[in-house]
């Protein structure tokens, strides 16, 4: 099976078999603390904001928050 991988006694990678299964290793290890990162990211998006909104839409925007806090700070400075 090594004749598959090898070409003239070097790998395709240029990697010996311990350097390659070390790779493989820390690739593994990223993609899943990646993965870990972007379900816990969606997983907040969607209790912030869920993409897929009921009957009635949205109950509030962003902007409503900031129509209210304008209304809200002459009476605060005043």
């Amino acid at each position: 099976m090594s004749g598959v991988y090898e070409r003239g006694g070097a790998s395709l990678s240029g990697l010996t078999e311990s350097e390659a299964k070390e790779f493989h290793g820390l690739f593994v290890s990223s993609f899943i603390g990646f993965t870990v990162v972007a379900i816990i990211a969606h997983v907040l998006v969607w209790m912030w904001r869920p993409w897929l909104p009921g009957v009635n839409g949205y109950a509030t925007s962003m902007l409503d928050h900031v129509h209210s806090a304008a209304h809200m700070l002459p009476t605060l400075l005043g």
